[in-house]
């Protein structure tokens, strides 16, 4: 029986600070630390250190959306198992989030819900980010996060819902909060409203 289920990489790349400007190369203009190599495993590095030190090895890229990492599904999916796990449309890539996001506050979350940290899901996914499927596996223990020989089967699966729930993703988060009609009516109504984004008219 195989020690590890997860990737030796994994955790420690869960861990890493990224865009930090890179103390070798912090003139360029590219020298934001945003790569990770999964042959090294030793920390961030920038464009200029890939191109140096890492030219033949297995390196993702992490990028930004709204302060928080996400990585692309087309290169994350090589490496590890993402099945299950809730996937975005951001700039025309599909894109999933490395770490937990905490829910806004007074978000009552609707039916599909993050297994570990309770965040809303579209359908048919059970987390909200790598780092939350990596809980979930070492909770259950009988899970894997390599891409295994049931890998195809499950990419499979996922093709049957991509159409629709690109759809969804590709409006706003939000408003799968707006047309759930919240389950009970307290006097929190005010506060609820705050999130919801066509309150304010945008100025022409």
């Amino acid at each position: 029986m195989r020690q590890m289920r997860v990737p030796p990489w994994l955790e420690r790349l869960l861990r890493t600070a990224f865009f930090n400007i890179c103390r070798t190369h912090g003139e360029g203009s590219r020298s934001e630390c945003n790569m990770y190599c999964l042959d090294c495993n030793a920390g961030a590095f920038c464009f200029f250190c890939r191109s140096s030190k890492h030219r033949d090895h297995q390196v993702i890229q992490i990028r930004r959306s709204s302060y928080h990492d996400v990585v692309r599904l087309s290169e994350i999916e090589k490496v590890v198992d993402i099945s299950g796990v809730q996937t975005y449309v951001i700039n025309s890539a599909r894109v999933l989030f490395l770490n937990q996001r905490p829910l806004p506050r007074g978000v009552k979350a609707v039916s599909h819900v993050c297994q570990i940290c309770r965040r809303t899901l579209l359908d048919s996914f059970r987390f909200c980010s790598l780092a939350c499927k990596l809980v979930g596996i070492k909770r259950n223990g009988d899970a894997s996060l390599w891409l295994g020989a049931n890998n195809e089967v499950v990419l499979e699966k996922d093709g049957e819902i991509a159409m629709e729930e690109k759809e969804l993703c590709e409006g706003s988060q939000q408003q799968i909060y707006i047309s759930t009609p919240p389950p009970h009516h307290h006097h929190h109504h005010s506060r609820r409203r705050k999130g919801i984004p066509h309150r304010a008219p945008l100025s022409s």
